[in-house]
Formats: C-alpha cells, structure tokens, sequence
C-alpha cells in the first residue's frame, strides 16, 4: 500500500475532496474533521505526525476547500454532514477509527455518533469544541468584553446597522481572532492557507457573518443533552483564551460518560498550531491509553 493517497469521494451533492497519510501503517486511522463550517482540512496539518504509526485520513467537506462548492442551501444542514462524514468512511474502508472533530467538527463527530453509533469507532477527540450555540455566543461575548473600548464600540457600531462587510468592522473582528482565533503572529501558512480557501456560502448561511455573531441555521443548535449517550473514550481540549473557553470545555467534559480534559496555557482555537508540540504530546498519549 502506498503510504499517501489523495482522490474524491461522491457524497450526496458533490464531491469531496480527501488525502490520506500513512496509509500503509499498521495501527488504526485517525479520521479528522475540520471546522467552520466551511473552513478546510490545511490547519491540522501538524496531525500529519501521527502518521507515523497510523493512517491519518483529511476532507474537506462539501463547500470549501478542494472539494465541491455547490450553491443549494438545501445541502447545508447538520443532517447531511453528518451522511457526508458517514459516506467519506464508508468509501475509504474505515471499519475502526479515532474519530476527531475540531469546532464546529466537534459538533459534527458528535452528532454522527449520536445518529450512527459508535460502533468501530475507538475513541473521540474534540478540540476547541462547539457543541451549544447559546453557551458559545455568551462565551464569546465574555471574550469581546475584555477588548479596548474602542473595538468593543466599533463591534457594537456595525453589528447595531448589520454593515458587516465595513472595514472597520472586519478590522475590530481582527483584533478579536489575534487573541482568541491564533496568538501566533504572523499567523501560520497552514492558517492562511485554510482561510483563502474558506466556504464561505456555507459558513455565512449555517453560522454567520463572525466567529462571535451567529444569525445561521446553527444559531439555537444544543446537544449538550445528548453527551451522555456517546460512551468511547472522549479527549476535550482548549487553549486558555480558546473561543471555547476551558471552563465551558471543562463543563462538557462532565457530560460524556468516560471523558478527560486538557487546557493549553497562552494558547487560543488554533491550540493545535499554537502548541503543536504538547498538543501532539496529549492526543498521542491519550490514543496509546485507549490500546489502539
């Protein structure tokens, strides 16, 4: 077997795009899902690591990045990612898996376990998890409070007239992602990568016009109380200025059945990137615990 594979798989509505890495190792896949909505695979590029020992499987969901990018909003609902996620492990032969979501991915692995099943999959890895619209809006709004007056003021100005795409709007949305988005300045290629392929139809009709302002289809979604149904060993981790906060984090750790916890110091979303190192260390550790 050829140790990378890269070609697409037919969902409904498309096609997307997919790599693997370390296909021909022996221990079992680690399948990566990516966040945004709309937002592609190029920022977990570090978890090309754990292919050293393991298949590491990327997509890019239909909608962004090297995938399809139809226009039928009739394609963008959790329903049919989660037979997007289903369809992509099915053509690839992921029988067992490690299954990982990062943000809104968090929110996407969990409702396919929660609607599929957990069968086959060894473990769960969320990182900078979504999985409660209300508790990330207020998460957020906690986080623009801390910011100078004078973006605070600007946010206020044009979230007030919906004048979203004013520079000075997008200027103060900056000042917002340096802090809680990626600390790591300039940011990273791998970061700049994934935005210049963007899906943004996607992630303006589902989420919203910023990270901190949802108005999409996602904007009441909650399964906070379903977390209790998903058993396999779970791992949530955050920065410590991380949009999804250590304490909202550290509350859906109590949720799961069988679940731990790591928090990142200095670092935000983009943990990953931010503290690569340790952050491989963690999730490394964690899957050789689970004995897979």
């Amino acid at each position: 077997m050829e140790n990378e594979k890269e070609g697409y798989v037919e969902v409904t509505g498309g096609k997307v795009w997919y790599r693997i890495v370390g296909a021909d190792k022996p221990g079992t896949p680690l399948l990566t899902v990516h966040g945004g909505p709309g937002a592609p695979h190029d920022y977990l590029k570090p978890l090309e690591a754990f292919a050293a020992d393991r298949p590491v499987i990327f997509y890019d969901q239909l909608g962004c990045g090297l995938s399809d990018r139809p226009s039928d909003t009739a394609l963008w609902t959790v329903s049919r990612f989660v037979e997007e996620l289903d369809q992509v492990r099915k053509a690839l032969h992921l029988n067992e898996i490690h299954l990982m979501g990062t943000s809104w991915g968090a929110m996407l692995t969990s409702e396919y376990l929660l609607r599929k099943g957990t069968e086959g999959v060894a473990s769960l890895i969320l990182s900078g998890p979504y999985l409660s619209s209300p508790r990330w809006a207020a998460d957020q709004q906690a986080w623009i409070g801390q910011l100078p007056q004078s973006v605070r003021d600007t946010i206020e100005k044009y979230e007030e007239s919906g004048d979203y795409m004013a520079s000075a709007y997008q200027e103060a949305v900056m000042v917002f992602y340096r802090e809680h988005v990626c600390r790591m300045n300039p940011w990273p290629k791998v970061l700049d990568d994934a935005m210049s392929k963007m899906g943004f139809e996607v992630y303006l009709y589902m989420w919203g016009p910023s990270e901190f302002t949802m108005t999409g289809t996602l904007a009441t979604a909650d399964i906070t109380d379903q977390l209790h149904q998903i058993h396999i060993p779970v791992l949530l981790t955050c920065g410590e200025f991380d949009e999804a906060t250590p304490a909202t984090t550290d509350y859906y750790q109590t949720l799961f059945q069988n679940a731990v916890f790591h928090v990142f110091p200095g670092a935000s979303h983009m943990h990953q990137l931010e503290s690569e190192a340790e952050y491989l260390r963690v999730v490394g550790q964690f899957i050789e615990d689970t004995n897979q």
